[in-house]
Protein backbone atom coordinates (compact mmCIF):
# COMPACT_ATOMS: atom_id res chain seq x y z
CA UNK A 1 0.00 0.00 0.00
CA UNK A 2 1.35 3.41 -0.89
CA UNK A 3 1.08 6.63 1.07
CA UNK A 4 -0.72 9.78 -0.01
CA UNK A 5 1.31 12.87 0.87
CA UNK A 6 0.20 16.50 0.65
CA UNK A 7 3.02 18.96 -0.04
CA UNK A 8 1.94 22.56 0.33
CA UNK A 9 3.11 26.11 0.84
CA UNK A 10 1.02 27.77 3.54
CA UNK A 11 0.75 31.18 5.18
CA UNK A 12 0.55 31.51 8.95
CA UNK A 13 -3.23 31.84 8.66
CA UNK A 14 -3.52 28.70 6.56
CA UNK A 15 -3.87 30.14 3.05
CA UNK A 16 -2.50 27.98 0.22
CA UNK A 17 -3.90 29.85 -2.80
CA UNK A 18 -1.70 30.97 -5.70
CA UNK A 19 1.73 30.71 -4.06
CA UNK A 20 3.62 30.78 -7.36
CA UNK A 21 2.43 33.90 -9.15
CA UNK A 22 -0.34 36.50 -9.61
CA UNK A 23 -1.85 34.71 -12.64
CA UNK A 24 -1.92 31.31 -10.97
CA UNK A 25 -5.35 31.50 -9.30
CA UNK A 26 -7.04 34.88 -8.78
CA UNK A 27 -10.33 33.18 -7.79
CA UNK A 28 -12.38 35.25 -5.36
CA UNK A 29 -10.39 38.39 -6.13
CA UNK A 30 -7.25 37.02 -4.47
CA UNK A 31 -4.63 39.77 -4.76
CA UNK A 32 -1.48 38.21 -3.33
CA UNK A 33 -0.55 35.57 -5.90
CA UNK A 34 3.19 34.89 -5.79
CA UNK A 35 3.56 35.32 -2.03
CA UNK A 36 6.12 32.50 -1.86
CA UNK A 37 8.62 34.11 -4.24
CA UNK A 38 10.16 36.76 -1.89
CA UNK A 39 10.92 34.08 0.71
CA UNK A 40 12.20 31.34 -1.58
CA UNK A 41 15.93 30.64 -1.33
CA UNK A 42 18.55 27.95 -1.88
CA UNK A 43 17.56 26.28 1.40
CA UNK A 44 13.97 25.72 0.26
CA UNK A 45 15.13 24.61 -3.17
CA UNK A 46 17.24 21.89 -1.59
CA UNK A 47 14.33 20.86 0.64
CA UNK A 48 12.09 20.50 -2.41
CA UNK A 49 14.74 18.45 -4.21
CA UNK A 50 15.08 16.19 -1.16
CA UNK A 51 11.34 15.65 -0.92
CA UNK A 52 11.25 14.58 -4.56
CA UNK A 53 14.36 12.42 -4.41
CA UNK A 54 12.49 9.12 -4.14
CA UNK A 55 10.09 7.88 -6.85
CA UNK A 56 6.51 9.18 -6.65
CA UNK A 57 3.38 9.60 -8.73
CA UNK A 58 1.47 12.88 -8.84
CA UNK A 59 -2.19 13.29 -7.86
CA UNK A 60 -3.56 16.64 -9.03
CA UNK A 61 -6.80 18.57 -9.25
CA UNK A 62 -7.85 20.15 -12.54
CA UNK A 63 -6.61 23.70 -11.92
CA UNK A 64 -3.19 22.65 -10.68
CA UNK A 65 -2.85 20.17 -13.54
CA UNK A 66 -3.56 22.93 -16.07
CA UNK A 67 -1.04 25.24 -14.37
CA UNK A 68 1.63 22.53 -14.31
CA UNK A 69 0.89 21.32 -17.87
CA UNK A 70 1.36 24.85 -19.20
CA UNK A 71 4.74 25.19 -17.48
CA UNK A 72 6.70 22.04 -16.66
CA UNK A 73 6.74 20.37 -20.12
CA UNK A 74 8.65 23.43 -21.33
CA UNK A 75 11.28 23.22 -18.58
CA UNK A 76 13.94 20.67 -19.48
CA UNK A 77 16.45 20.97 -16.63
CA UNK A 78 16.34 20.65 -12.86
CA UNK A 79 15.28 17.90 -10.47
CA UNK A 80 11.63 18.96 -10.24
CA UNK A 81 11.18 19.35 -13.99
CA UNK A 82 12.67 15.94 -14.73
CA UNK A 83 10.56 14.27 -12.04
CA UNK A 84 7.30 15.98 -12.95
CA UNK A 85 7.66 15.42 -16.67
CA UNK A 86 8.49 11.73 -16.41
CA UNK A 87 6.32 10.54 -13.53
CA UNK A 88 2.73 9.32 -13.87
CA UNK A 89 0.13 12.00 -13.19
CA UNK A 90 -3.37 11.13 -11.94
CA UNK A 91 -5.75 14.02 -12.62
CA UNK A 92 -9.11 14.41 -10.87
CA UNK A 93 -11.60 16.31 -13.03
CA UNK A 94 -15.16 16.04 -14.31
CA UNK A 95 -14.58 18.54 -17.13
CA UNK A 96 -11.21 17.70 -18.68
CA UNK A 97 -11.32 15.38 -21.67
CA UNK A 98 -7.87 15.52 -23.22
CA UNK A 99 -4.69 15.40 -21.14
CA UNK A 100 -1.80 16.76 -23.19
CA UNK A 101 0.96 16.25 -20.63
CA UNK A 102 2.70 12.91 -21.08
CA UNK A 103 1.94 10.07 -18.66
CA UNK A 104 -1.34 11.64 -17.49
CA UNK A 105 -4.34 9.53 -16.40
CA UNK A 106 -7.82 10.97 -15.88
CA UNK A 107 -10.02 10.20 -12.85
CA UNK A 108 -13.45 11.56 -13.69
CA UNK A 109 -15.91 9.66 -11.47
CA UNK A 110 -16.00 8.40 -7.89
CA UNK A 111 -12.76 10.21 -7.10
CA UNK A 112 -12.55 9.16 -3.44
CA UNK A 113 -13.11 5.49 -4.29
CA UNK A 114 -10.65 5.54 -7.20
CA UNK A 115 -7.97 7.22 -5.10
CA UNK A 116 -8.52 4.66 -2.34
CA UNK A 117 -7.92 1.94 -4.94
CA UNK A 118 -4.76 3.71 -6.10
CA UNK A 119 -3.45 3.74 -2.54
CA UNK A 120 -4.08 0.01 -2.21
CA UNK A 121 -1.97 -0.75 -5.27
CA UNK A 122 1.75 -1.33 -5.21
CA UNK A 123 3.85 1.52 -6.51
CA UNK A 124 5.46 4.79 -5.46
CA UNK A 125 3.82 7.17 -3.02
CA UNK A 126 1.27 9.67 -4.30
CA UNK A 127 2.27 13.33 -3.94
CA UNK A 128 -0.36 16.09 -4.04
CA UNK A 129 0.87 19.58 -4.96
CA UNK A 130 -1.44 22.61 -5.02
CA UNK A 131 -4.92 21.20 -5.75
CA UNK A 132 -6.74 23.03 -2.96
CA UNK A 133 -10.20 21.73 -3.91
CA UNK A 134 -8.97 18.15 -4.24
CA UNK A 135 -7.30 18.36 -0.84
CA UNK A 136 -10.71 19.01 0.76
CA UNK A 137 -12.01 15.75 -0.73
CA UNK A 138 -8.94 13.85 0.45
CA UNK A 139 -9.28 15.18 3.99
CA UNK A 140 -13.03 14.52 4.10
CA UNK A 141 -12.55 10.89 3.12
CA UNK A 142 -9.56 10.31 5.41
CA UNK A 143 -7.16 9.55 2.56
CA UNK A 144 -4.18 11.66 3.72
CA UNK A 145 -1.22 9.88 5.32
CA UNK A 146 1.32 12.69 5.61
CA UNK A 147 1.46 16.49 5.47
CA UNK A 148 4.70 18.08 4.26
CA UNK A 149 4.21 21.75 5.07
CA UNK A 150 6.20 24.88 4.37
CA UNK A 151 4.81 27.62 6.57
CA UNK A 152 5.70 31.16 5.48
CA UNK A 153 6.00 34.10 7.90
CA UNK A 154 3.05 36.08 6.51
CA UNK A 155 -0.71 36.31 6.95
CA UNK A 156 -2.89 36.79 3.88
CA UNK A 157 -6.27 37.43 5.46
CA UNK A 158 -8.31 35.66 2.78
CA UNK A 159 -7.95 32.94 0.18
CA UNK A 160 -8.29 29.19 -0.14
CA UNK A 161 -7.03 27.44 2.98
CA UNK A 162 -5.52 24.03 3.63
CA UNK A 163 -8.39 23.07 5.93
CA UNK A 164 -11.01 25.06 4.05
CA UNK A 165 -13.80 22.61 4.84
CA UNK A 166 -12.44 21.52 8.20
CA UNK A 167 -10.82 18.18 8.98
CA UNK A 168 -11.64 14.98 10.81
CA UNK A 169 -10.06 14.64 14.28
CA UNK A 170 -6.73 12.88 13.76
CA UNK A 171 -3.41 12.72 15.57
CA UNK A 172 -0.14 13.44 13.76
CA UNK A 173 3.50 13.00 14.73
CA UNK A 174 6.35 15.25 13.61
CA UNK A 175 8.73 13.43 11.28
CA UNK A 176 11.24 16.23 10.77
CA UNK A 177 11.47 20.01 10.85
CA UNK A 178 13.80 22.85 9.93
CA UNK A 179 13.72 26.61 9.45
CA UNK A 180 15.02 28.48 6.41
CA UNK A 181 17.16 31.63 6.71
CA UNK A 182 14.06 33.59 5.63
CA UNK A 183 11.95 32.19 8.46
CA UNK A 184 10.02 29.52 6.56
CA UNK A 185 9.18 26.53 8.76
CA UNK A 186 9.52 23.20 6.96
CA UNK A 187 7.67 20.52 8.91
CA UNK A 188 6.55 17.03 7.89
CA UNK A 189 3.85 15.15 9.79
CA UNK A 190 2.54 11.58 9.61
CA UNK A 191 -0.71 10.09 10.87
CA UNK A 192 -0.32 8.67 14.37
CA UNK A 193 -3.79 7.52 15.39
CA UNK A 194 -6.66 9.07 17.27
CA UNK A 195 -6.62 12.42 19.06
CA UNK A 196 -5.56 12.02 22.68
CA UNK A 197 -6.90 14.23 25.45
CA UNK A 198 -6.16 14.88 29.10
CA UNK A 199 -6.71 17.46 31.83
CA UNK A 200 -4.65 19.85 33.92
CA UNK A 201 -7.53 20.04 36.41
CA UNK A 202 -7.23 18.71 39.95
CA UNK A 203 -8.96 15.60 41.28
CA UNK A 204 -10.76 17.78 43.80
CA UNK A 205 -12.12 20.83 41.94
CA UNK A 206 -12.90 23.97 43.92
CA UNK A 207 -16.44 25.07 44.66
CA UNK A 208 -15.98 27.91 42.14
CA UNK A 209 -14.98 25.37 39.49
CA UNK A 210 -18.04 23.22 40.22
CA UNK A 211 -20.27 26.28 39.89
CA UNK A 212 -18.58 27.14 36.58
CA UNK A 213 -19.18 23.65 35.22
CA UNK A 214 -22.81 23.69 36.26
CA UNK A 215 -23.26 27.04 34.54
CA UNK A 216 -21.79 25.58 31.32
CA UNK A 217 -24.17 22.62 31.48
CA UNK A 218 -27.13 24.95 31.83
CA UNK A 219 -25.96 27.06 28.88
CA UNK A 220 -25.62 24.03 26.63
Amino acid sequence: MRKLIILTFMSLDGVIQAPGGPEEDPTGGFKYGGWVFPHFDEFLGKEMDKQMRDPFDLLLGRKTYEIFAAYWPYIKEGTIAVKFNNTKKYVVSRTLENLSWQNSVLISDNAALEIKKLKEQSGPDLQVHGSGNLIQTLLKHDLVDELWLKVFPITLGKGKCLFEDGAIPVGFKLLESSVSPNGVIVASYARSGEVKTGSFGTDNPSEAELIRREKLREEH
